[in-house]
């Protein structure tokens, strides 16, 4: 089973701008997190599209020179992603642009299809050739099939939807338009905006409104399609609704480690979810010790929650070189070592002689945790009890989260006793499985990697599959 990827998608429609590109840029900017293997910009300049795209930050791909070399326009759109296995290639980097006998679109998609294979099989009998490994292609062949047999791009979009499972957040254009779709779960989060000049924003989260300008308007609903029009700028989307009201079920690992803290998700706070989380593992699993040490970035808003329900001082004991992306995103567990190594470094005056209570924000493999427990370690910490602000990982995730299989998952195969003996500490604590509902504030949530239930099903196929298979074969 092949890796899955999360991302970041922007867009942003209003009257005519010289510097729109830079709008995308510094949306994009504040998605960083959701994505550090690639990006891409398009820009609509009345009905022609001008792209670029490559691997690396955003800053690396988006120099001064190439933000200027983009046209002006009314719209645009973005996307940063990270690599998975086999999957970094050049041409699955987003927005993905295709040109039909109608016109231009250009697709930005945040999610994972469960019937992408299923869809993928479709197109290529009657014809389509693809050119990338990513179900985002395959969104984009299903939206052109449709708009060939239809009167409008919104309608077309409608259409495909309907044969799409799985998660899916998509914000795209055509020559004239620019459309937001939500899956019906809402596995992904999506939001949108207005800046005082009329242009409207669309993003992933709510921090990169913040970040061009942009005042929050609300959610994009699971299910909601909204579209904004170039011909019509500054006016109201158009919300078409035929796919709400199904059962949502949006992703928690959203709230436990993905999103920026200072976003905002479907009307909750992610900071103070995470800080829920850490007063909940204080009142569950209490620890005898000195200080309280959060893994940055997303353990530090926990490990203030446990230290205030706790009573124990928080301290700052670890310091991240901002420079390092995430190593859960590394491909491999050798780099995902390397780089712990450069990553995180201790604060010795406030470990040493100490027992700590670290707080981060899962466990999927094993090697990160154990790797900065033993810096701690070597910075003189006498004891460490690991305490973390998500259930156990147990299940692979098919909606778009980079959870690995459960080969690897530490907790599939080990007792709590046993993960703190195989990560080097003094005790364990995980969030409890029921106390996710307090945590999040939502009723219904989507936490399959957790209890193994899954709200939109699973792929009946996969890449893993069809590989065996071909293996099969040939023996």
């Amino acid at each position: 089973m092949s890796v899955h990827e999360e991302c970041g998608v922007f867009g942003i429609i209003g009257e005519r701008r010289d510097n729109i590109a830079e709008d995308v840029y510094y949306g994009l900017y504040a998605l960083q997190h959701r994505g550090q293997e690639s990006c891409g910009i398009v820009v609509n300049d009345d009905g022609v599209f001008a792209s670029h795209k490559d691997l690396g930050l955003v800053g690396e791909v988006f120099t001064e020179r190439e933000l200027s070399g983009f046209p002006g326009g009314k719209m645009a759109i973005g996307h940063v992603r990270y690599g998975t296995t086999g999957g970094n290639t050049p041409n699955n980097i987003q927005p993905m642009v295709v040109s039909h006998q109608k016109g231009n679109l250009a697709l930005s998609h945040n999610g994972n299809l469960t019937n992408a294979l299923e869809l993928r099989d479709m197109l290529e009998l009657s014809g389509a050739i693809f050119h990338s490994t990513s179900d985002t292609e395959t969104i984009c062949y299903m939206i052109t099939r449709e708009r060939l047999k239809t009167g409008s791009i919104e309608h077309a979009v409608q259409g495909a939807v309907r044969h799409l499972e799985g998660a899916f957040s998509l914000v795209m254009m055509s020559s004239t338009k620019l459309i937001a779709v939500r899956d019906p779960h809402g596995f992904r989060p999506l939001c949108y905006g207005k800046r005082s000049d009329g242009c409207y924003v669309v993003a992933s989260e709510s921090c990169a409104l913040d970040a061009v300008g942009a005042s929050f308007v609300r959610d994009v609903e699971p299910g909601e399609m909204l579209v904004f029009s170039a011909k019509k700028p500054g006016e109201e989307p158009v919300s078409y609704r035929e796919n709400c009201g199904k059962a949502v079920s949006p992703c928690i690992f959203e709230y436990i480690y993905f999103a920026r803290p200072d976003s905002c998700i479907d009307g909750i706070s992610v900071h103070e979810t995470r800080v829920r989380a850490g007063r909940i593992l204080a009142r569950v699993f209490p620890a005898d010790a000195d200080v309280v040490v959060g893994v940055p970035d997303s353990g530090l808003d926990a490990a203030l929650g446990f230290a205030a329900e706790s009573g124990l001082p928080y301290e700052i004991g670890l310091i991240k070189n901002k420079y390092v992306g995430r190593s859960f995103i590394a491909p491999s567990q050798e780099q995902r070592t390397d780089t712990v190594r450069i990553k995180l470094s201790p604060v010795r005056s406030v470990l040493n002689g100490k027992r700590v209570v670290l707080i981060d924000d899962s466990i999927v493999r094993g090697t990160t945790s154990k790797r900065i427990i033993n810096i701690l370690r070597e910075a003189g910490a006498k004891e460490i009890h690991l305490r973390i602000s998500s259930p156990p990982f147990r299940h692979p995730c098919f909606y778009g989260v980079d959870i690995d299989s459960e080969d690897n998952l530490i907790a599939t195969h080990h007792a709590p006793e046993q993960i703190a003996e195989l990560v080097g500490a003094d005790s364990i604590g995980f969030l409890p499985l029921d106390c996710l509902k307090e945590m999040s504030g939502h009723e219904n949530f989507c936490s399959a990697c957790f209890d193994g239930k899954y709200p939109a099903g699973i792929p009946k196929d996969t890449r893993k599959d069809r590989f065996e298979r071909k293996l099969s074969a040939a023996e």
